[in-house]
């Protein structure tokens, strides 16, 4: 692949590259900007199954359809349609940031040799991507803390991608697993489930969502021992769970953690101890409080990062800080 460095040779105005998130594929979820981003563009480049997703926009425009697997070569025609004076609008479904053209476009502008001062404009417009999307289907699964790792390893090792998996799921994140199965890569899948049943409960709710927003969406609910013989493709997005997530009514809900400060069956009320605006009683201070008065009764480093699950050095290390002068105010603060 040739990519030319020298702009200076370039005599036609330069353009502008595009980088359109289209959200889930359904007119009424793109962003008005995504929508004007197509409208004026003369180039229009993207996946097959993209380019469908907008043809009502093309009339008119040049269009390049590009393979899955042609990330860098939709760059590459980008970058050439923009030093030729075009603009150029690359789209990806969902979010152009998320598993999507921005990366790869960025790494081919810097091979050659673009930086923002170059006559080539770049924007980036970002749109909703699948977990938000399937997120909504569901119920509110993302209320709490969560990631999203793709199980694609066609261009990412399976022990980091493994490793990834092990680290989210010991410490209980909802996860979103893009690029879940295909008809090639159908292991994966039950790695992934293998994996997180070694932190995770059997019955965890588990959501997946099949074409989000188009016109053969599928959604099924089941639980994390039982994920694996779903029905899940490419174009399937899976959320699983953490511990405290639940279905009722056919919702999937992670709590956000009021419960752990407020009676809910009280009115809302602040339960004993806590207090309204402050950090928990067993947030950073009190668990502080807890971890001193457990090593002062004797405790080594290694007992205590085992009960907190927690590496060793970083117990040693906190252990080994006292508070200063503003966190000793506000723990005293946090006991008034």
């Amino acid at each position: 692949m040739m990519i030319s460095t020298d702009s200076q040779e370039h005599t036609a105005p330069a353009g502008k590259i595009m980088l359109v998130g289209i959200g889930p594929g359904s007119e009424a979820h793109m962003t008005n900007r995504a929508r004007a981003a197509i409208i004026e563009a003369d180039t229009v480049i993207g996946y097959v199954t993209y380019i469908k997703l907008v043809a009502d926009l093309l009339e008119g425009k040049e269009v390049i359809r590009k393979s899955m697997t042609e990330e860098l070569d939709r760059a590459v025609s980008a970058l050439e349609a923009a030093r030729a004076g075009k603009k150029v609008a690359l789209i990806s479904s969902g979010d152009a940031g998320v598993y999507g053209m921005a990366g790869p476009t960025y790494e081919v502008l810097f091979q050659a040799g673009w930086t923002p001062d170059d006559p080539v404009q770049v924007e980036i417009i970002p749109g909703a991507s699948a977990l938000n999307s399937c997120a909504a289907l569901v119920g509110a699964p993302l209320t709490h803390d969560f990631c999203a790792i793709s199980l694609s390893d066609l261009l990412t090792p399976w022990p980091t991608i493994a490793r990834r998996l092990d680290a989210v799921a010991m410490a209980d994140f909802v996860v979103a697993l893009y690029n879940p199965k295909s008809g090639r890569r159908t292991r994966q899948i039950v790695e992934a489930q293998r994996l997180f049943l070694r932190h995770r409960a059997p019955e965890t709710p588990v959501a997946i969502v099949k074409s989000a927003y188009r016109r053969r969406e599928k959604i099924v609910f089941t639980t994390l021992d039982k994920m694996a013989d779903a029905d899940i493709g490419m174009l399937s997005t899976v959320l699983i769970g953490n511990s405290n997530t639940f279905v009722r009514h056919g919702l999937m809900v992670t709590p956000r953690g009021y419960a752990n400060k407020y009676d809910l069956d009280q009115g809302g009320e602040t339960r004993e101890g806590e207090k309204r605006g402050r950090s928990l009683s067993t947030g950073l201070l009190g668990w502080l409080e807890t971890l001193q008065a457990e090593h002062a009764e004797g405790l080594d480093f290694v007992t205590l990062a085992a009960r907190h699950r927690l590496p060793v050095d970083y117990i040693r290390a906190t252990l080994m800080e006292p508070l200063d002068a503003a966190t000793a105010e506000d723990a005293q603060e946090s006991e008034a």
